[in-house]
């Protein structure tokens, strides 16, 4: 059975562009919208993933909403006679009416329910008097996005916007993982002055123990002498009595 057509729709349609200088990471749009009455599924894939980063790379588009998804280049050395083979797909499936877990049902999807869009990639290079604009450009846009993206999520179903509600969590969770950390790091400094009072308070015992040695030593030392003095003093009294 022939998979169904695609449902979403690409814009670009066909080719993802990216323009250099490609010494830094330069960053493309794809938008995808959902003219349909049923909220879908879509994932983005590539024969080149460790060439790029995507953002958001899968969640669910909302009926009659679209979502941005950033495609990040990551810099090379571009050879302007070699042609691009990377190409990108476009995966979608209707969503189920009561999906929870949006991963088990990828899992369990038939081949004729998925539906997919392929775009191939192409490398432009500016003419020399836009080069620097179009650097300062990527930098921005790939800067903020990778911003967006440093905290860890927790894992949910992805809608096509994100909600007050949604950004005020993301911002908390970026203050706990921060508060987190500047307790551990609280926590190692306490560790290591323990440690070293430690160390003191065994250096001081040790010099103290050396020292009562050294006492005890000296007072065997003064006692043998006065045994003999007090030796010499009896033999000396002896001996004028004896003659």
């Amino acid at each position: 059975m022939a998979r169904p057509e695609q449902v979403l729709l690409l814009e670009p349609q066909h080719e993802l562009k990216f323009r250099g200088p490609f010494s830094d990471v330069v960053t493309t749009n794809l938008k995808l919208s959902n003219p349909t009455d049923r909220n879908v599924c879509f994932k983005v894939k590539t024969t080149a993933p460790r060439r790029y980063c995507v953002r958001p790379n899968s969640g669910i588009i909302d009926a009659g909403t679209s979502i941005n998804v950033s495609v990040m280049l990551q810099p090379f050395d571009y050879d302007p006679n070699e042609k691009s083979k990377h190409k990108f797909m476009v995966q979608s499936m209707l969503a189920p009416p009561d999906m929870t877990d949006m991963e088990g049902v990828w899992k369990e999807a038939k081949p004729e329910e998925l539906m997919d869009s392929k775009l191939r990639c192409v490398f432009e290079m500016p003419v020399e008097n836009e080069k620097t604009h179009d650097m300062e450009t990527n930098k921005m846009m790939s800067s903020s996005l990778l911003k967006s993206d440093s905290s860890t999520l927790p894992p949910k179903l992805l809608s096509s916007t994100l909600d007050d509600g949604e950004v005020k969590k993301i911002m908390e969770e970026c203050k706990r993982l921060q508060m987190e950390a500047q307790r551990l790091r609280e926590e190692n400094k306490q560790i290591r002055e323990d440690d070293g009072q430690r160390i003191r308070k065994s250096n001081m015992m040790s010099s103290q123990h050396t020292s009562v040695g050294m006492k005890k030593e000296e007072g065997f030392s003064a006692r043998s002498v006065m045994l003999f003095v007090l030796f010499f003093i009896v033999g000396v009294i002896v001996g004028k009595l004896v003659l």
